[in-house]
């Protein structure tokens, strides 16, 4: 079986392939990135591709399975750019892949997909897909959901499957993560057990997670088993300020849900981050996941906890190493993280 997988080298990629590689009924992948890396997977061919602009049928022919993660955060300042890799980017690769006779679309979509919902309640795949309107990001993978349901519709014989995972935690995406939403003036050895003093207690901040090895693992079930349709992918437990709390050693302080949107929309508007406040808006709206179909008929069942994952991350914060790509290695930063900077707090990427 051969894959191509796009946006293969950042967060999701990285652990997608090292699942695949590891399979002996997947016999080549071909990894597509904006940017060269220098790992050297088994059985994985880099090659240069965006997937906005370039012509990507060349790339998809003779592939079976194509993995869709190619996915851009920054800039958030200009939605424009992101609508346009994010959204036109992801209806040029489905309908490159039909092009090219790719027999199964397994594609990265996400728990910000979801319309509001219960934070007790776990909801199952049927529950409407709408996004939270005032985040770009759960605009956007909503959107998309929309395009594939039409590509289902004009290509029945092309098998579809939708990954919808909580955020997707590892030791070697901690640069990312931090360089994505909190930029350049967040030190990383600050965020450590006994350096945070304090977590918000804010009603409404409940989320799950899962750990980048399970989430790589759920993405090859997909690919080796003839499944389609939707799937939840979440570690238990659900995560809650308790648990951040626990983890960094710090308090629980009581803060609304309309405070904390205040902080992150005045360091919004200060340029000290990056990360846009509709973004508290979409975790607070967010609903749970039931991950009942995903245990059932994949077959999946995470090793690694809620709270393995948080750890993890915590960890590569304090010790960054990243991996050998550009969206996770250190280097990308600049010296003295004077590439963020150039970036403008979300100006560009």
């Amino acid at each position: 079986m051969r894959v191509v997988i796009t946006g293969a080298t950042g967060n999701v990629g990285t652990s997608v392939i090292p699942a695949l590689a590891a399979d002996p009924a997947i016999t080549s992948i071909v990894g597509l990135a904006r940017r060269r890396p220098d790992l050297h997977p088994d059985r994985t061919e880099w090659r240069v591709a965006d997937v906005a602009r370039d012509d990507l049928t060349r790339h998809f022919d003779g592939a079976d399975v194509v993995v869709h993660l190619a996915w851009l955060f920054q800039p958030t300042r200009d939605p424009v750019v992101t609508w346009r890799a994010n959204v036109l980017g992801s209806v040029r690769v489905f309908e490159a892949a039909a092009r090219a006779g790719v027999s199964a679309i397994v594609y990265g979509s996400s728990v910000g997909a979801y319309s509001p919902g219960s934070k007790t309640r776990p909801v199952g795949e049927d529950w409407p897909t709408h996004g939270y309107p005032g985040a770009a990001y759960g605009r956007e993978k909503a959107y998309v959901e929309r395009v594939l349901d039409t590509f289902e519709r004009d290509h029945p014989d092309v098998r579809v499957v939708r990954m919808r995972p909580g955020f997707v935690f590892k030791r070697e995406a901690s640069v990312e993560q931090r360089r994505l939403f909190g930029g350049p003036l967040v030190p990383e050895r600050l965020i450590r057990p006994g350096r945070v003093p304090v977590v918000p207690n804010t009603p409404g901040l409940r989320f799950q997670v899962v750990h980048g090895e399970d989430a790589g693992e759920a993405y090859r079930l997909a690919v080796v088993k003839p499944v389609s349709g939707a799937f939840n992918i979440a570690a238990d437990p659900v995560v809650e300020p308790s648990v951040l709390a626990e983890l960094l050693g710090a308090r629980l302080v009581p803060v609304s849900g309309w405070m904390l949107r205040g902080a992150a929309a005045a360091a919004w508007r200060l340029r000290l981050v990056p990360a846009a406040p509709g973004l508290v808006d979409l975790v607070l709206n967010m609903p749970i996941m039931d991950t009942a179909r995903a245990h059932a008929e994949l077959g999946w069942q995470p090793r690694h906890t809620s709270v393995d994952a948080l750890r993890a991350l915590i960890e590569g914060f304090r010790e960054p190493r990243g991996l050998e790509t550009p969206p996770l290695s250190p280097e990308t930063s600049g010296p003295a993280r004077s590439g963020e900077f150039a970036g403008g707090m979300g100006r560009r990427p």
